[in-house]
């Protein structure tokens, strides 16, 4: 798949909008429960977000981090912007809760392969080389 113009689509922008139609989809849910209208805005949300996220994996992101950044990023969104427009309490125990989640996440990140399939060396760091086998055998 690709966008207009024939270049691939950039995973990182989609994973953006994934995250945003997650969060919308998610406060959507708790403003539906006073006013049922709103279950429109949940199902049309969750369905975009997930359309989305499908369209990030094809983009060639790994599921692992994409999966992790989305629900990490979902989780810290959410609770935040449900303290500010419902009042839900955002104590430190939570705001730290999110920091791990957020860090784990960053670990996931950098402990995964870059685009051509490189691994991180020991150190974590992106080396030049040929890409990781993914488990595939060469032909014989």
């Amino acid at each position: 798949m690709s966008a207009p113009g024939g270049t691939p689509p950039r995973p990182w922008p989609l994973l953006g909008a994934a995250i945003l139609l997650e969060v919308g989809a998610t406060l959507a849910l708790r403003a539906a429960l006073d006013h049922p209208a709103w279950y429109a805005v949940v199902l049309t949300g969750y369905a975009g977000a997930f359309t989305a996220l499908a369209l990030v994996l094809r983009a060639g992101l790994g599921v692992g981090v994409a999966y992790g950044v989305w629900a990490a990023a979902g989780v810290a969104l959410t609770a935040v912007l449900a303290s500010l427009l419902f009042g839900d309490a955002l104590t430190w125990t939570t705001a730290l809760g999110i920091a791990l989640v957020v860090a784990g996440v960053l670990c996931v990140e950098t402990g995964s392969p870059d685009r051509r399939g490189h691994p991180p060396d020991r150190r974590g760091r992106r080396t030049p080389g040929p890409p990781a086998s993914r488990g595939k055998e060469p032909p014989v």
